[in-house]
């Protein structure tokens, strides 16, 4: 059996990732060559392919794969998978006419036969409490419309008899043990009861959160922390960015970590790589 290290991050812009911030903050690059995944799930790429080799070229030129799955909307969203062998199959969107252009949803297989394993980087809608402002309505509903679609299709993949692992930024945030604030975010978008709901049915329908079933019944471990004020160094977090997997690779997880940076100014990005690890 092979230990297979998945990685998941919403870079906040892949530009920005990869720029030298400080003297103490390189960027994403010298990170993805000290923590050598096999994998890096990513979200929130917001540039064009052409633009995201260009920003990735020193991993590329390392032998590093990109398949990636840009928005149609210039500057926006945008999902991607490093690896480091080319996928055997790759599948953008889950049929979706209208969120299958919007680089929200990519998926690929590597690997074939009995030994295929199924990766994939979401990036749900960030939404918003639905209030009288015209805006919050459109952002609100669009979420809902995502996950009203996305969610058969996921529970579909459970029936595929395949190891699965779809991680991502999902913008949601499970339950009280997810975000720091959460009597004050009651009402926000990412912790909305439906928000939550749509996520207890995935779970209940057979999918695995892994890292909360290895980190049990505690506070955290946080992937997201606002630029501003103190949150992060207050660790007034969210945990939003979770790998969700199929039973049979739930078995074969064997741990997980947060990368949080060590200061503030080491970010490269406002999440952290969330990482597990299977033995296949």
């Amino acid at each position: 059996m092979a230990e297979q290290k998945i990685t998941s991050v919403n870079v906040n812009g892949i530009r920005a990732a990869v720029k030298t911030r400080n003297e103490n903050n390189p960027g994403m690059l010298p990170w993805l060559a000290e923590t050598a995944p096999d994998l890096v799930l990513l979200q929130e790429i917001r540039a064009s392919e052409k633009i995201a080799r260009t920003a990735l070229a020193p991993a590329l030129d390392d032998g590093w794969h990109l398949t990636m799955a840009e928005s149609s909307a210039a500057g926006r969203s945008g999902v991607g998978i490093l690896s480091r062998v080319a996928p055997s199959d790759v599948r953008v969107g889950y049929g979706s006419d209208e969120f299958d252009g919007a680089g929200r949803y990519l998926e690929a297989d590597f690997g074939a036969g009995d030994d295929r394993l199924t990766v994939a980087s979401v990036y749900v809608p960030t939404g918003a409490a639905r209030t009288e402002n015209p805006k919050d309505v459109e952002k609100h509903d669009e979420k809902v419309r995502f996950l009203d679609s996305f969610g058969p299709y996921l529970d579909g993949l459970l029936t595929s008899g395949r190891d699965v692992l779809v991680a991502g930024d999902w913008n949601i945030a499970r339950d009280e043990r997810d975000i720091k604030n959460w009597k004050g975010n009651r009402k926000n978008a990412g912790f909305l009861p439906h928000e939550r709901a749509w996520v207890a049915d995935r779970l209940a329908s057979g999918w695995v959160d892994v890292v909360r079933e290895h980190h049990g019944d505690v506070s955290g471990p946080y992937a997201w922390w606002s630029w501003r004020g103190k949150a992060f160094d207050n660790d007034a977090g969210w945990r939003i960015d979770y790998h969700l997997t199929t039973p049979s690779l739930a078995a074969k997880t064997t741990r997980s970590h947060v990368d949080r940076a060590a200061a503030y100014d080491r970010r490269w990005s406002d999440h952290a790589p969330v990482t597990v690890v299977v033995q296949r």
